[in-house]
């Protein structure tokens, strides 16, 4: 049994208007919301093995950012550049051909695909905020056998629903 972490990467500034959009970084809450939900991750016992990051400033802040708080190793987080503006499908296919048996895997990426992915997780649509984290359980032995529909969601939390330090 395999457990995948799906994390939207958090709140981005939006204040430097000719930044270009892979470059921008994360707004004060983000700063705030990714210890947070790294913190949740440990506190849960889903410290996350391996991670696999988009290149984004703000996905690579959020995943360093949670990874500390969660007590992850420095070498855990790799950097995927095809997370950034992936599909759902495309999302699945990274996780199979990169995540080998690592479990927990922490997935940082965005949206459209990451709220659409976990709507396949979840079997119905769900908001899913900047960062949200879903977690589930894969009955697999690695993520070449990834399939949502046989996944069971485990948790599915918003930064709001968590206690502020």
């Amino acid at each position: 049994m395999l457990r995948l972490l799906l994390l939207r990467h958090a709140k981005s500034d939006w204040s430097h208007p000719g930044l270009h959009d892979h470059d921008r970084p994360l707004a004060r809450r983000g700063v705030r919301d990714a210890p947070r939900m790294g913190r949740y991750l440990r506190e849960q016992g889903f410290t996350p093995t391996a991670a696999l990051v988009s290149t984004a400033v703000r996905a690579r802040t959020t995943a360093a950012l949670a990874l500390e708080e969660a007590g992850a190793t420095p070498d855990a987080l790799r950097l995927v550049p095809d997370l950034y503006g992936s599909s759902p499908d495309e999302i699945v296919e990274i996780v199979a051909e990169e995540g080998g048996s690592a479990s927990p895997l922490l997935v940082v990426a965005h949206n459209p695909g990451m709220e659409d992915l976990a709507a396949r997780f979840l079997g119905r649509y769900e908001h899913f905020p900047t960062a949200a984290l879903l977690v589930a359980r894969v009955p697999a032995s690695d993520w070449a056998g990834l399939s949502p529909a046989k996944a069971s969601v485990e948790a599915f939390v918003r930064p709001r629903e968590l206690p502020r330090a």
